[in-house]
């Protein structure tokens, strides 16, 4: 059962806040939903944040509502990670809870509540389809950060599910990227196989490839561009046949700012690719 805890005017439509209780993850759950004025079945763009937030600061920090009040398309800000007193934790940002890296723990430490990927694949799609009136045949995906690397891993193996996917600044190497050194190590024990699952370009390498074109925008003044390796996972998508565009920025960097430059570009790539879906 649904409990809406938010509910604020914005634009033309509404923000709202709700909270479930997630089978996925064994605890409560929050997420963000925008839906415009409308009575017409709209498509739905699913945005997946970066470490440390949670469904609050892309609704706060990123303006997207004009722009998806303006293309009548709802959106879904889950949180990042699994919540709640009795979660297990870590002092270090990059691991536990804001860190969830939508994939599924296996460790015994981990496995109880962190399964994001089972969240954001499975479990919500469904209790958005059994809630709301929205066009479940025009789901679009994308994220910033964490969230876009997230976003690229579930589009390559969901494209049933997910008809378009974007990302602004995604890490795109689980494997070699400072950011998820601790969370394969905890998460998944350093299993190679099983991080190649999440990983965007082990998959890409693996021929987990898509029909359609993925979207990258990234800031050259980005203080973690090295770190996120997306001009190697540009190579294995030109390698593998993916069809990908992306567009590096002069004088952006990682944060929020960049993300509301850019956040209209996306809406409107997400717009374009899903109204002709059926």
């Amino acid at each position: 059962m649904l409990e809406i805890i938010e509910k604020n005017r914005c634009f033309k439509g509404f923000q709202e806040v709700y909270s479930h209780l997630s089978k996925s993850n064994k605890c409560n759950m929050k997420f963000a939903l925008y839906t415009p004025d409308t009575n017409e079945k709209i498509p739905i763009l699913f945005f997946l944040s970066g470490i440390t937030c949670d469904e609050q600061n892309f609704i706060q920090k990123s303006g997207f509502q004009k722009f998806a009040s303006d293309k009548k398309i709802a959106l879904i800000i889950p949180d990042t990670s699994p919540r709640g007193e009795n979660i297990k934790n870590s002092e270090d940002y990059k691991l536990g809870k804001g860190a969830g890296f939508y994939l599924n723990a296996i460790t015994d430490e981990w496995k109880q509540h962190y399964n994001m990927y089972d969240y954001i694949a499975d479990e919500l799609p469904t209790i958005i389809e059994n809630n709301f009136n929205f066009d479940t045949n025009r789901i679009g995906i994308f994220g910033h950060s964490m969230g876009g690397g997230g976003a690229i891993q579930i589009a390559l193996k969901n494209e049933k599910i997910f008809k378009s996917i974007s990302a602004l600044s995604p890490i795109c190497s689980l494997f070699q990227s400072d950011f998820s050194a601790m969370a394969i190590k905890e998460y998944l024990n350093s299993n190679s196989e099983i991080i190649s699952k999440y990983d965007p370009i082990s998959l890409i390498k693996n021929s987990v490839v898509r029909k359609d074109i993925i979207k990258i925008d990234v800031g050259l003044n980005d203080e973690y561009l090295k770190d996120l390796y997306i001009s190697e996972f540009e190579q294995e998508c030109i390698k593998h046949d993916q069809k990908i565009d992306i567009s590096k920025h002069k004088g952006y960097g990682h944060n929020y700012y960049f993300v509301q430059t850019f956040i209209e570009d996306h809406i409107e790539f997400h717009y374009k690719n899903l109204r002709n879906k059926i």
